[in-house]
């Protein structure tokens, strides 16, 4: 796979807890999109399918594509990511979340969005290597939004206050790096 020259925030968009093809190729297509690091899929099988490439539209031609299967492998992975400086934020409504929108939130750098299942949401066990918990406020009657559509707003938002010069805010796990602001709500 080509590297991506046109930078963007230094993300990593961990889908190793997705299973659905065509939400793997709508994260492709929105990481690929906004110049993130790489997208982490369960197998590099998906991939290939016709319902990943109907919906990533080439993305994995540019796009770095890992594979991390879920349980061990994943939260080794994690804990890996951590001591190479990058914290890991979890998108998922929690106790500690702290609304996307918030002024008091922080998008650091570089970091690891962690995306929950489909349906079941975080590994509890996961939420052991999070450093940040996130979750998209809502007005609705209905719980959560598509995995791939939540994934696509939080990737949106990095790169959206990394396109306007985002403050220093390092990685509470590394030494300082260009970091992202959330913006008030």
């Amino acid at each position: 796979h080509a590297q991506d020259t046109r930078g963007g925030p230094r993300l990593i968009v961990c889908a190793s807890l997705v299973d659905k093809a065509v939400n793997l190729g709508g994260l492709a297509r929105t990481a690929e999109v906004f110049g993130c690091e790489a997208l982490v899929v369960p197998d590099r099988a998906l991939v290939e399918t016709a319902a990943f490439r109907a919906v990533s539209v080439t993305a994995e031609r540019w796009l770095d594509i890992r594979e991390c299967r879920p349980g061990d492998d994943l939260f080794a992975w994690l804990d890996a990511m951590r001591r190479a400086g990058y914290a890991v934020v979890a998108l998922e409504q929690a106790s500690d979340s702290v609304p996307l929108n918030s002024t008091h939130a922080v998008l650091p750098s570089p970091a690891v969005l962690l995306l929950g299942h489909e349906k079941e949401g975080l590994d509890p066990r996961a939420l052991a290597f999070v450093d940040l918990c996130l979750e998209i406020p809502q007005l609705g009657a209905v719980r959560s939004l598509n995995v791939h559509v939540s994934g696509a707003l939080a990737v949106w938002e990095w790169t959206r206050k990394y396109l306007a010069g985002g403050s220093q805010h390092p990685s509470p796990t590394s030494p300082p790096h260009h970091a992202v602001e959330v913006p008030p709500s």
